[in-house]
């Protein structure tokens, strides 16, 4: 017994769950993938894409920022009042590098599997980068995917 009256635990001996509650604790390490979350995939499907650009632009990737947002602005640009808009570019201004944003939401529901999702999200970042260099997205990205 230990000084408070309950009994000694000895370290690593197996107990009675009394109350009913269960194991506690994470169903998963944070290693596994069950633990990462959707928006987490999702932000590492967007720098995976940004990744595999790199090495095609060089040293003006360095000056390009990559965001995610969940949807988009409520204020579309002139260009964008025909359909949701899946992500823009905005060039560098003065001390602000180039900025690319991907919007999860709208991929998302536009993807019907995880295959669509990757396939999506990659030409997204392609088309937007392209835009920021004023390059075709097929220039950039030979396995880019136009739709048509």
């Amino acid at each position: 017994m230990t000084s408070s009256g309950s009994p000694a635990r000895r370290p690593g001996a197996a107990h009675r769950d009394r109350r009913g509650r269960g194991v506690r604790g994470p169903m998963a390490w944070p290693a596994v993938p069950a633990m990462t979350s959707r928006r987490q995939q999702f932000d590492d499907l967007v720098l995976d894409s940004a990744a595999r650009l790199e090495g095609r632009l060089g040293p003006r990737f360095e000056q390009v920022e990559f965001a995610v947002e969940d949807v988009p602005p409520t204020d579309p640009a002139p260009w964008e009042r025909d359909g949701v808009p899946l992500g823009r570019a905005f060039p560098a201004r003065g001390r602000q590098p180039a900025r690319v944003v991907i919007y999860r939401r709208p991929i998302e529901a536009r993807a019907e599997s995880q295959r669509d999702l990757t396939a999506i999200v990659q030409d997204v970042v392609v088309e937007q980068v392209a835009g920021l260099f004023n390059l075709a997205p097929g220039d950039l990205d030979p396995r880019y995917d136009d739709g048509g």
